[in-house]
């Protein structure tokens, strides 16, 4: 193991080992508060372009298994951990955390006092950082960041055959464990890129449409707002994360950066409808902001309990739902799984009123 560096933007400098790929790595310093399921969080997709520091000391002591990837490949630029484990215990494991960063060409550090790394991007908002083997680092500043969404959707269209009702699913970066929770719904699903047309997904005649998490600024997709707008006013719309943001968009709210974002399993949320809390799963950076909600459009079903944002919102005239959080979690607790079986239930016996006028 070699020594490296993750140098911050801000100047700030934390020591550690190298392990992984072997090679250099700039990305958002991002912190997950999650005490399990490292695996599927660096094979979401919503962390592409972004080094992840995990919160929880110890790193890789249940191994990696063959079930839980949440993409075929990881898309984030890095991970920071504080204390490595090399010698895996689990009856599923069949190789090391380190292994595995370096089969998929990700670079990370460990042995880093991750608290205070935690505290500093807390203190300083979401900065970015470099791994290297280098103390020292060049940010010169990005004329236009990446679209992310574009690098992680899927680039053909995918088709899961199933007896129940029809969901396409638009991509954006989606989780395999929103397609697996559909199929247990017993859903046939038919995965489409993100800037699949209204038209092709007519074409599809869907009962429901999902539109997915994913990572990114959500104003980087407002060339297809319109096209979310007019298949959500004709299809029964789940929005999940990223789907939430840019349904509220598409009906002209406004979206912010949070200062560190909300990632972790261990969000409390309240179903303002109950006045329950339910503990969630979230990966995200942006909110949609409370003023730029037209109260004649929509009504807000969910808010966090921490910092009182937005999570959750209803269409008032349309079949329209939305969520922040993740209802199908992985890593998570399935507190709001309900959220996906309604929206599977509501769709099936609009699909068989439709059938039947058919």
């Amino acid at each position: 193991m070699e020594q490296g560096y993750l140098t911050l933007e801000t100047g700030e400098v934390f020591e550690g080992v190298l392990i992984g790929a072997n090679k250099e790595s700039l990305g958002e310093v991002v912190f997950n508060t999650s005490m399990t399921g490292y695996q599927e969080i660096i094979t979401d997709p919503s962390y592409a372009g972004q080094i992840i520091t995990f919160c929880y000391p110890i790193i890789g002591n249940y191994g990696i298994n063959a079930l839980d990837d949440e993409s075929i490949s990881p898309a984030l630029a890095g991970v920071v951990i504080g204390d490595l484990c090399e010698t895996p215990s689990h009856y599923q494991s069949f190789q090391k955390f380190s292994d595995k960063l370096k089969q998929a060409g990700v670079p990370g550090i460990v042995n880093v006092d991750t608290r205070l790394l935690v505290k500093t991007i807390r203190s300083r908002g979401t900065v970015k950082g470099f791994i290297s083997k280098k103390a020292e680092a060049s940010f010169t500043k990005e004329e236009k960041a990446p679209l992310w969404v574009d690098q992680v959707s899927t680039k053909k269209v995918q088709f899961f055959k199933n007896n129940g009702p029809h969901v396409v699913l638009m991509d954006f970066g989606y989780k395999k464990s929103i397609l697996t929770a559909l199929l247990a719904e017993n859903c046939a699903v038919t995965v489409v890129p993100y800037n699949t047309p209204f038209e092709k997904i007519k074409s599809l005649d869907p009962d429901g449409v999902l539109i997915s998490n994913g990572p990114g600024d959500p104003m980087s997709l407002q060339k297809w707002f319109p096209e979310i707008k007019k298949i959500s006013q004709n299809y029964p719309t789940l929005g999940i994360c990223l789907g939430h943001q840019l349904i509220a968009l598409a009906y002209g709210a406004k979206t912010e950066k949070l200062a560190y974002g909300h990632r972790g399993g261990n969000h409390p949320v309240k179903e303002l409808m109950t006045g329950k809390v339910k503990i969630t799963a979230q990966n995200h950076g942006y909110v949609v902001v409370d003023n730029s909600i037209d109260e004649k459009v929509f009504n807000v079903t969910y808010r966090n309990v921490n910092d009182k944002s937005i999570e959750g919102l209803t269409h008032k005239n349309y079949q329209i739902q939305t969520v922040q959080f993740h209802p199908e979690a992985h890593p998570g607790p399935s507190d709001t799984a309900y959220i996906l079986t309604e929206f599977v239930s509501k769709i099936a016996s609009v699909g068989e009123t439709r059938y039947a006028i058919k």
